[in-house]
């Protein structure tokens, strides 16, 4: 061995000391009839060589993939289709068209997180499906209930029957700091390549993606993600589940090294919701977000750093209100954690449940203040549920509106005279989505056409589709600007 290779090994062997993992310990008995999925934390392992850390690598696949399912869902939908043939007995020269049946398949992953068959996965994994069968590691295939979903965190809870099932452990993603290395299991592409671990590290935290869902604070990661993980596990290194797979960030469609997870702190809060109550309560602070320090900011008002969140409106008899916070307050720290930005404040907010007390520093002039503020229930939000009976148009359009209420004004900064119907969920493979339709648009009329509610949207595109329309024009509303975008029906 050359003088060279030594070194990059002794430094090599050196780093893996210092990250504490190693496979000394014999898993060769099993406690569970399916499998054993614990594993022995990391820093309990000292490493000594290159092989001792690849040792410890395989032994968390092992134990931990037996908890990974692959999910399969199927949807009916009703189409119809165009006899070509009835040009000749049609006296007004327009085809016939009959309404067939068709079965639309998705795949996905999911994690079982108790060893009574709750599986957490993605809303966007089986949104809109009739049916959910599970695979599970020794290739079984059960049908699963649906206890739950959230669109707002693209959160779902299944359940199967089963007992002793090989669970995961839950772990701490506040733990999963960036450089921490991490697995990604799942089913990309297709049922043939389920259960496929991929390596790599945690790129980034505190990601938003405003596309998918109102609260994010994504852990991102370079692990290889593809069509298919979403709803699969993020690793760390103790063997514990620290993320549930979602997203990609991608210019060809596949993995590009980019990939986004919902952090497990949030996706049990999430969970536990669902489960307990059926139904997701979230923390409310009644305030409107006012703009976010940055340094021109900051030199403007005279601050010596740039940091926090500018309030604007606070909501008259809100829990702000209540505990004396004012407009023009600079909110600095939330339980004495610095606030960087408006997204990940109001997704932190978010995790807590109505009746808790936060702690929340700001200035206000020359002074450093702490409120105590004891949070709310959220009122109406933006992934309210859509109560307008038009499924089949929702499949149609591949998008959802609901009211515009004033509360979701405030999330968007909206003016009180705004009117029309705001986009709550939107299909990425939709042609309204590539044309450019994004979640949270407002919708403000149909061919040109003004809508204030969800049934005068419905309606106006329903009279397109009777009249033949084979696009429909709709104007929007995005960050104040008015825009155009028409799309196939």
């Amino acid at each position: 061995m050359s003088t060279t290779m030594k070194n990059a090994f002794g430094i090599a062997a050196a780093i893996l000391l210092l990250l504490g993992v190693n496979a000394t310990t014999d898993f060769s008995k099993v406690d569970l009839p399916f499998y054993d999925t614990k594993v022995v934390p990391a820093e309990n392992k000292p490493v000594a060589t290159l092989k001792d850390f690849n040792d410890a690598i395989v032994d968390i696949a092992e134990k931990t993939n037996p908890a990974v399912v692959t999910v399969n869902t199927e949807r009916t939908q009703e189409v119809r289709v165009i006899n070509p043939f009835s040009f000749f007995g049609n006296p007004w020269g327009r085809p016939d068209a009959e309404t067939q049946e068709r079965v639309q398949r998705g795949l996905g992953s999911g994690v079982i997180v108790s060893d009574d068959g709750y599986i957490l996965t993605n809303n966007h994994v089986i949104d809109k499906t009739d049916e959910i069968k599970i695979t599970l590691y020794n290739g079984d295939e059960v049908t699963a209930e649906l206890i739950g979903a959230d669109p707002q965190t693209d959160i779902a809870v299944l359940k199967i029957n089963g007992k002793n099932l090989p669970a995961i452990e839950l772990g701490n993603s506040d733990d999963a700091k960036v450089g921490s290395f991490v697995l990604a299991i799942g089913s990309p592409l297709s049922n043939d390549l389920a259960h496929t671990v991929s390596f790599g590290i945690v790129s980034a935290r505190g990601r938003v993606l405003n596309d998918l869902t109102v609260y994010g604070d994504y852990i991102q990661t370079d692990a290889a993600i593809n069509p298919g993980n979403s709803g699969g596990a993020l690793i760390d290194l103790n063997g514990q589940l620290v993320g549930i797979n979602s997203a990609i960030a991608s210019r060809s469609g596949g993995n590009d090294g980019i990939g986004f997870a919902i952090p497990i702190n949030l996706a049990k809060r999430i969970m536990d919701d669902l489960i307990d109550d059926g139904e997701v309560s979230r923390g409310y602070l009644g305030m409107n977000f006012g703009g976010e320090v940055d340094q021109t900011m900051a030199m403007a008002l005279g601050l010596d750093n740039a940091r926090g969140i500018i309030v604007g409106e606070v909501v008259e008899d809100g829990p702000s209100d209540k505990a004396g916070l004012r407009e023009d307050d600079i909110i600095v720290s939330l339980n004495n954690e610095p606030v960087r930005d408006w997204d990940a404040f109001r997704t932190k907010i978010a995790a807590f449940k109505p009746g808790d007390i936060v702690k929340i520093g700001i200035i206000r002039g020359d002074d450093d203040m702490e409120l105590t503020i004891e949070l709310g229930e959220r009122p109406n939000e933006l992934a309210a549920v859509n109560t307008t009976p038009a499924r089949d148009l929702n499949e149609r359009l591949g998008f959802t509106v609901t009211d515009l209420t004033n509360d979701i004004k405030n999330q968007l900064n909206l003016g009180n005279d705004s009117e029309g119907v705001v986009v709550n969920s939107i299909e990425q493979g939709s042609n309204a989505f590539e044309r450019g339709l994004r979640r949270g648009d407002v919708i403000t009329a149909v061919k040109r056409k003004r809508v204030e509610n969800p049934s005068e949207f419905y309606q106006e595109v329903q009279n397109a589709v009777e009249d033949g329309d084979k696009a429909i024009l709709i104007t929007i509303e995005r960050n104040n600007v008015k825009q155009f975008i028409a799309f196939e029906l």
